[in-house]
């Protein structure tokens, strides 16, 4: 974490550490770090996680019958790591009726250091297929990390998956846009290709025509944030005591997902 520290030292905005709390939203809990990646950096795991939560909240709930998991960085790097994958059935979702399955990929293989490695890529598993669709923006880089990944995964579902290396994944063009590009592929093949998918055709999965705008891509998750963080800061403002002294001058986080926050949690600790 101190080698984030230091190259957001000079991004970071008053009043706000890099550890502080920036977004409470359902169960994950931005910093001022993670957002401070988001701007031109490379991206965090928390940041990659608010994505998927985001997608999962806000787009996936949209689509009740779609049995699709976006399992969280931490959840894939545990996975590429374990000896025995089957030691993690407990605390990874049940994936007896699940379609498709996304996973961050990163190159770290460091279990004791957090925030560890140099590059994302995407995994994108079609469970019923049968089949591992790797999209690298720096290719090959994570190349053995995906394969490593998908054959823990047939140990977990109990089928053979055949891995292809998608050759027509954008490219980044520097060294810090491809946690970006994860988050950037991972919506446009949820929304554009799984989610929207007519079920008399079959769905490709190339991405030889989509383009990737990383600097406006890092614009839509700022505003997106900024967007839930306003909403918070609403409902913490609606739910201010006039009566209590000093309680308009609340420390904590805004916060989205108070409600039966309980209940969703314990659903959604199994995504990682």
């Amino acid at each position: 974490m101190s080698r984030l520290k230091e190259r957001v030292k000079g991004l970071l905005g008053e009043g706000l550490q890099p550890d502080d709390a920036y977004l409470s939203y359902h169960d994950i809990r931005l910093t001022k770090l993670d957002v401070d990646t988001i701007k031109n950096d490379w991206l965090t795991d928390n940041a990659i996680a608010f994505w998927e939560e985001y997608l999962e909240r806000e787009e996936l709930t949209l689509y009740p019958k779609a049995q699709i998991v976006l399992l969280r960085p931490s959840m894939s790097f545990m996975l590429m790591n374990t000896p025995d994958p089957l030691t993690l059935k407990e605390a990874l979702p049940n994936f007896s009726t699940t379609t498709h399955i996304f996973l961050p990929i990163n190159d770290s293989h460091d279990v004791e250091r957090a925030e560890g490695g140099s590059h994302w890529s995407l995994l994108l598993v079609s469970v019923i297929d049968g089949v591992s669709f790797h999209y690298d923006s720096l290719a090959p880089s994570n190349d053995s990390e995906a394969r490593n990944t998908s054959h823990k995964l047939e140990q977990l579902l109990g089928k053979r998956l055949r891995f292809i290396h998608m050759d027509d994944a954008p490219q980044q063009e520097n060294g810090s846009d491809c946690g970006v590009f994860v988050c950037l592929l991972m919506r446009h093949l949820l929304l554009k290709r799984l989610l929207r998918a007519d079920a008399s055709r079959k769905v490709t999965m190339s991405m030889s025509q989509q383009g990737v705008n990383a600097t406006e891509g890092r614009k839509v998750m700022l505003r997106t944030i900024e967007a839930k963080r306003k909403e918070g800061e609403r409902r913490r403002s609606r739910s201010v005591s006039p009566f209590r002294p000093g309680s308009s001058k609340s420390k904590s986080p805004p916060r989205i997902g108070e409600e039966n926050e309980g209940r969703k949690s314990v659903q959604h600790d199994r995504h990682g």
